[in-house]
């Protein structure tokens, strides 16, 4: 029981708990405005069609994660061999993680439960308690399927293990099957770790700290959320969500500000980017003064298209982050964009930086280099008092004026004593007795 089985009839093997839906009837499709999603039954030939067979793949595919097999909260790269689109945006790189999710977004940071997450059920899971709970992944150059195998919740070991699997397709299709679900998902306590199904994205805002040079705090901003009904998570189900179109599929302006998506896309001539302002792109859309410019539907001709826009932004090194989720109105099955976004502090200007660089080090050098003349005249003088007949202590002392005050200098402290020195003119200098 919980084992792949090649055989037909394996996969309807496992018995359904009491208190599951055991009802055959697909759920209709449900639009996520980013996605549509289907909910296929336990008994609905789909569901089987759905689940990928890892066991049947070939091995040398097929790669078992030691660390997050034998850890808990815990979480590793995995990089695909494809192009994964997620909410528009294309993905070569994901982060598993123990607690039955995908973390798909760039910056690393200890709430990964919080957004930008595939979630075919996220829990407490501790592969670490049981030798028998492995993470497994499979990528075949078109999908990718990450498959938690007899996990069981850290926090109830006895409620019994679970197996599932998230599908990652390269036409953006995300499908969640599920083998082992022992109880209702509703009664998996969120006390100890978010309790979680379905999808989320978010955008990252860098705020520069004035009172800190050179340091950076990264915001993260959710944009969306699709939430799907937990009830329906039960032995041998499946979720299969289908991408819809966004803004950030359209290269030219034309298409961009007449498309019919659900979405007011924008044109922005600056980036060469069609977007709605809600996507990970957003700092540089405002700081490249979009909102403004895409009130403005009409395109303007003959623009120059062959300078190739900044689609990177520099990876910034903060000494000190900090995170905050905007978290959207929660629905049955679905959410909606926020119908604001928060105030937007300063963002990262490369030019006041380097500007502010220059200064600081001018300033640096010019005081280093008054250290140094000070510290040259203090040496000087040294060398001058304690070897007064040196060619140095003459050439001051032949410019000092022609009339000044006679003067002696203490015998016995081992230096060379002068005797009274008298002025005999301004043409010859000075005369030094014999006594020195």
């Amino acid at each position: 029981m919980g084992q792949d089985s090649s055989e037909p009839g394996g996969f309807t093997d496992l018995l359904l708990d009491e208190g599951h839906d055991n009802t055959t009837q697909i759920e209709e499709d449900t639009d996520h405005n980013y996605y549509t999603s289907r909910t296929y039954g336990p008994f609905d030939s789909i569901s089987r069609d759905l689940w990928v067979n890892i066991d049947q793949m070939e091995k040398d595919k097929v790669k078992i994660h030691g660390i997050l097999s034998n850890t808990h909260r815990q979480a590793a790269r995995v990089n695909l061999s494809f192009d994964f689109p997620f909410y528009g945006h294309f993905l070569r790189e994901i982060t598993v993680a123990t607690g039955g999710f995908i973390y798909t977004g760039e910056v690393v940071h200890r709430m990964l439960t919080a957004t930008q997450y595939i979630a075919p059920l996220m829990a407490n899971f501790d592969p670490s308690v049981s030798r028998n709970s492995t993470v497994r992944y499979f990528d075949n150059g078109t999908a990718l399927v990450v498959q938690w195998d007899h996990v069981h919740l850290q926090d109830n070991y006895n409620l019994g293990s679970f197996t599932f699997q998230a599908t990652l397709l390269n036409d953006g299709r995300i499908i969640f099957g599920y083998k082992e679900i022992p109880v209702s998902v509703t009664q998996i306590s969120s006390t100890n770790h978010p309790v979680k199904v379905g999808l989320s994205d978010a955008f990252v805002v860098v705020h520069r700290i004035q009172q800190i040079p050179n340091v950076r705090r990264r915001t993260i901003y959710e944009y969306h959320r699709v939430e799907l009904q937990m009830s329906k998570i039960t032995n041998l189900s499946a979720v299969e969500m289908i991408p819809l179109p966004t803004c950030l599929q359209f290269n030219s302006c034309g298409p961009c500000v007449t498309a019919q998506i659900g979405f007011n896309c924008s044109w922005c001539n600056k980036l060469q980017r069609c977007s709605s302002g809600f996507d990970r792109h957003r700092q540089d859309w405002v700081d490249s003064g979009c909102p403004e410019e895409s009130k403005d539907k009409v395109c303007e001709k003959n623009v120059d298209t062959t300078e190739n826009p900044p689609h990177t932004t520099t990876s910034l090194q903060p000494t000190t982050t900090r995170f905050r989720v905007l978290t959207t109105t929660k629905g049955a099955t679905t959410s909606h964009l926020p119908t604001s976004l928060p105030t937007e502090a300063s963002t990262d200007d490369s030019a006041a930086e380097k500007k502010g660089g220059t200064l600081h080090a001018g300033l640096i050098v010019g005081i280093l280099i008054l250290v140094l003349i000070v510290a040259a005249a203090i040496l000087v003088t040294v060398y001058m008092y304690h070897h007064p007949t040196s060619a140095a202590s003459l050439f001051f002392i032949e410019r000092r004026p022609s009339r000044w005050p006679a003067m002696k200098f203490r015998r016995g402290s081992g230096h060379p004593a002068y005797a009274e020195v008298e002025p005999v003119g301004e043409k010859e200098g000075f005369i030094v007795s014999e006594q020195c």
